[in-house]
């Protein structure tokens, strides 16, 4: 059967095929898997719509990515972006006075890694396509102008050459090549922290996470201690509020935040190449209300980052973690 009478199922069937790949791409532009799988959709739907005139001139999946680039940049035309709270200023002191609360449109939004990275591809695609997702890149990647973010991502995270950018983005390599050249540039100066992949942990991370979910449970601040960096960083969207260093986190867990202590940790997907944890906190009842996913980053052996997204109501759905917890 030729590809101008493929059948609507088999047609579905041939999109399919490619919607992780793409969402992950539209996540990097987005930064929100929400708002990736509504650009995934609507190309779907633009390609079903305009496949009698696609004609088999390109592959299929360059022709999809052009439509999902152009989903993308329609969406992204008011400049608006999506950012981490260490994109609004630096750190501040650990008392509830500096609580500020952002819309939730204004923040990246982490997406567990089944959702956005292909795992069915060679290992090597895998790793480099879980480091091009942390919460970290991500944010970096918002501050590039948009067509910038896409060229972007097509040349260095999905490694197509110059001259198959320009032709989906209907321009010409030099264009492309200098697009490229700026981005890179702006990427130096927000270059994002190395942490460790979660696809690549060691038995040793695995035995520190768990040890970290003891000691939290039990808040017991000399564990701790020992498992965090000095100079680790935690933030917690929707609130601009960031702390640098050990010693304000552990400030505010045992000043403002101590209503998290008697917390339950549950294990949930992997979240953008990093681990991740729904964290229930105990209310007056004697049950446990989600209070965060908890994305808890490696570097050398300790925690070196923890990002506490509050918004549960749309994440714990999105990464399997139920809404009512009872404990044990």
């Amino acid at each position: 059967m030729g590809t101008m009478t493929a059948m609507p199922q088999e047609l579905e069937d041939r999109f399919e095929q490619y919607r992780v790949e793409l969402r992950g791409f539209c996540y990097r532009m987005l930064a929100s898997p929400f708002d990736a799988e509504d650009a995934v959709q609507e190309t779907f739907i633009r390609a079903w719509r305009g496949y009698d005139s696609f004609e088999g001139r390109a592959s299929l999946r360059s022709w999809l990515y052009k439509i999902a680039t152009n989903v993308c940049l329609d969406l992204r035309r008011s400049g608006e972006r999506r950012a981490r709270p260490m994109d609004f200023g630096p750190s501040q002191e650990p008392v509830a006075t500096n609580l500020n609360m952002l819309p939730e449109t204004t923040w990246l939004e982490p997406a567990p890694d089944e959702l956005i990275v292909a795992a069915d591809r060679d290992p090597a695609d895998v790793a480099v396509a879980r480091d091009s997702v942390r919460l970290a890149f991500v944010a970096a990647l918002q501050h590039l102008p948009p067509r910038q973010r896409a060229v972007l991502i097509l040349c260095e995270v999905l490694q197509w050459k110059a001259a198959e950018v320009a032709e989906l983005l209907e321009t010409t390599t030099a264009s492309v090549n200098s697009a490229l050249q700026r981005a890179r540039a702006t990427l130096e100066t927000a270059k994002p922290s190395a942490s460790e992949p979660a696809s690549q942990l060691k038995a040793t991370d695995r035995e520190l996470l768990a040890r970290y979910v003891k000691a939290f449970e039990a808040y017991d601040i000399e564990a701790l201690t020992a498992l965090i960096h000095d100079d680790a960083i935690q933030s917690m969207p929707p609130y601009d509020m960031w702390l640098a260093g050990r010693d304000d986190i552990f400030k505010w867990w045992f000043g403002p935040g101590i209503g998290c202590q008697g917390s339950r940790v549950i294990p949930t997907l992997t979240a953008n190449g990093s681990a991740a944890f729904g964290q229930y906190k105990p209310s007056a009842d004697g049950r446990y209300e989600p209070w965060a996913l908890q994305v808890v980053e490696l570097r050398d052996g300790k925690i070196g980052e923890l990002t506490f997204f509050l918004a549960t109501e749309t994440l714990f759905p999105l990464f399997g973690l139920p809404l009512e917890f009872e404990g044990q």
